[in-house]
């Protein structure tokens, strides 16, 4: 197999990612369609794969597998949604791909649909191969609003005892392997106490402050998180970390608030903060705020939705997608990122993970997003390469 000159797969990648930026995947709306174009195509490659729908039946993630039915293998992992374009300042049709002094514009170009694309264009390459181990394609939904649809996929790659030995994420890295990064857990708090005239505070339960008291119980702990920061940890900044993100109660200044939300997030860097900040909570509204409230209002509460828990992938000493993604790219040192990703998931079911594709995450999310032809071309050629080693017999 060649591993250079892929000037077959770039046009066909580019053609196939025009298709599909041109699907409007908003996490809010649904991915059926561009699911069953990437089904097809992979079919078409000689792909064996399977759907899944969520509970709305609006949203469903893809496996697909080419090469021997066996253990191990490679997961290419993508996900389908990308994030709104309302109130941005597009300077072009955002789902119309658009090529322009070597970068290709549109939304999710870069996040990630740029990688998908590179996979679709590399499967009849995989498929001519003489895979000794297979190649999975794991498709995902609505990972920009909390991971959902990759929860999904792992639970089911675990209750068919799939087992791959890694996966290679392509988030936005510049090609250049990622090996950790934190959690990101978030969520809503609901206070529900009682309405009244403000004249009288003692005859309602003021929902805002008691909202208040649990923002400064978090700002308390986010103080007490850096003094439990793991001895050299290398994250920046190496503790983990929470943020109060909205605190939103209460109609009129003459009004005794009788609801109030706080959305808020944690990044932690160890599971065991997690629980720790959980578990201080927990004690402050048992055992101090709900008795207070309840006293005046027995039908008082606080509730917690948790939005979502996306796990962070801790870096490992022994990590074979990593020494794997180092050995094709050429590169000498994995990185960390800020952002989360879906990696932590598969990790989190035995296979060793890692993240590299192309594009850079200053891009995403905002206006004329865009994923260079260079990046693109680079991530042809790892996998390439991928597919050659994988014709030598397992990686791991």
């Amino acid at each position: 197999m060649a591993g250079a000159g892929r000037s077959a797969e770039l046009e066909r990648c580019k053609r196939v990612l025009a298709d599909l930026v041109a699907f409007p995947t908003v996490s809010s709306e649904s991915n059926l369609e561009i699911i069953a174009y990437l089904a097809a195509a992979l079919e078409a490659a000689g792909a064996r794969l399977w759907t899944e729908a969520d509970a709305t039946g609006t949203k469903a993630n893809l496996f697909a597998t080419i090469g021997p039915e066996r253990a191990g293998g490679v997961v290419l992992s993508g996900h389908t949604d990308v994030v709104p374009v309302a109130d941005q300042p597009w300077s072009s049709d955002p789902f119309t791909l658009l090529e322009r002094d070597g970068r290709l514009y549109g939304r999710g170009a870069c996040d990630m649909k740029g990688f998908v694309a590179a996979c679709v264009a590399m499967a009849p390459v995989f498929a001519r191969a003489n895979l000794q181990v297979p190649v999975h394609f794991a498709l995902t939904y609505d990972e920009e609003i909390g991971c959902f649809g990759a929860q999904a996929l792992v639970a089911s790659l675990k209750a068919r005892a799939l087992a791959p030995a890694a996966a290679i994420i392509g988030e936005p890295t510049l090609m250049q392997p990622v090996d950790g990064h934190k959690g990101c857990y978030e969520y809503t708090t609901w206070v529900t106490g009682l309405e009244g005239h403000g004249s009288g505070p003692d005859r309602g339960v003021n929902a805002v402050e008691y909202a208040a008291r649990l923002v400064l119980e978090l700002v308390r702990l986010r103080a007490v998180l850096k003094e439990r920061a793991p001895r050299d940890c290398p994250f920046d900044p190496p503790h983990s970390t929470i943020n109060p993100g909205v605190l939103n109660g209460g109609q009129a200044h003459n009004i005794i608030p009788g609801k109030a939300r706080i959305d808020w997030e944690m990044r932690p860097v160890q599971a065991s903060d997690a629980d720790f900040v959980k578990a201080a909570l927990a004690r402050l509204i048992t055992k101090d705020l709900l008795p207070g409230m309840r006293a005046v209002f027995p039908e008082a509460r606080i509730e917690t939705e948790t939005v979502a828990e996306v796990a962070g992938l801790e870096r490992a000493l022994r990590n074979p997608a990593r020494d794997l993604v180092m050995a094709l790219s050429g590169a000498n040192a994995a990185e960390l990122v800020p952002f989360g990703t879906e990696a932590g998931l598969f990790q989190s079911i035995g296979i060793a993970s890692v993240i590299c594709g192309p594009g850079s995450i200053d891009q995403a999310h905002k206006p004329d997003e865009y994923l260079s032809v260079a990046q693109l071309s680079q991530c042809l050629h790892l996998l390439g390469r991928l597919a050659e080693r994988m014709e030598q017999g397992p990686i791991a």
